[in-house]
C-alpha cells in the first residue's frame, strides 16, 4: 500500500444540513479530527449547512480551513468571514478546478447535486489517471449506501471494473475513514 503524506483535504459536502443532526455532527467530527490533525481544509467557502459547520469545527480545533466561493455566492454574502484564507471564484467550474489542484486527498460528506458532482468528477480523474489522489466517503447513517448500490450494478453490468469500484474509501467514522486514506 502507497504511503501517502496528506497535507490538505478537500472536503465536498451539503449546503444543507439534511433530515438528521447526525449528519451535523459527522461534519463537526470531520471538521475536528481534520483540524486536530494539522491537515488543511479546502472547501466551497460559505457558511451555509454542512459546509459552514465543517469550517467552524475545524477552525475551533486550531486548524487552517482554506475556502474557494465563486463570485456569485460571495455576492450573495454567503462566505464564510472567519476562514484562514480565502479566494473568490468566477464561477463554479473554476472552484472546482482550483479545489482539485490545493488538495491531496477528498472526502465527500452527505450532500446533493454539486457534492455528488464534485465527487464523480474526481474519481473519474483517478481512473483516467489525470490525478492520483485518494478518496474517501464519510458514511453517516449509511447516507451513501445507495449510491454504492447503484456504482456496484455499474460494476455488475461491466460499465466500471471492479477495481476503480474499489478505489474509493467507505467509512462512517472520521478517524477511520483518514487512517484509509
Amino acid at each position: 500500500m502507497k504511503t501517502r503524506s496528506i497535507k490538505t483535504v478537500a472536503v465536498f459536502c451539503g449546503s444543507n444540513h439534511g433530515t438528521s443532526e447526525q449528519f451535523t455532527a459527522a461534519a463537526q467530527t470531520l471538521g475536528r479530527v481534520l483540524g486536530q490533525a494539522g491537515i488543511t481544509i479546502v472547501y466551497g467557502g460559505t457558511i451555509r449547512g454542512l459546509m459552514g459547520v465543517v469550517a467552524d469545527a475545524a477552525l475551533h480545533s486550531g486548524g487552517t480551513v482554506y475556502g474557494v466561493v465563486t463570485e456569485s455566492l460571495h455576492r450573495r454574502g454567503q462566505s464564510h468571514p472567519g476562514l484562514s484564507k480565502h479566494e473568490i471564484a468566477p464561477d463554479l467550474r473554476s472552484r472546482k478546478k482550483r479545489m482539485i489542484e490545493l488538495a491531496d486527498a477528498f472526502i465527500a460528506l452527505p450532500g446533493g447535486i454539486g457534492t455528488i458532482e464534485e465527487l464523480m468528477e474526481v474519481w473519474a480523474m483517478n481512473q483516467l489517471s489525470e490525478i492520483d489522489k485518494p478518496i474517501g466517503l464519510l458514511n453517516p447513517l449509511d447516507f451513501f449506501t445507495t449510491f454504492l448500490s447503484f456504482i456496484d450494478h455499474m460494476v455488475a453490468t461491466q460499465f466500471l471494473p471492479a477495481g476503480h469500484r474499489h478505489s474509493i474509501s467507505v467509512d462512517a467514522d472520521a478517524d477511520a475513514l483518514l487512517a484509509k486514506l
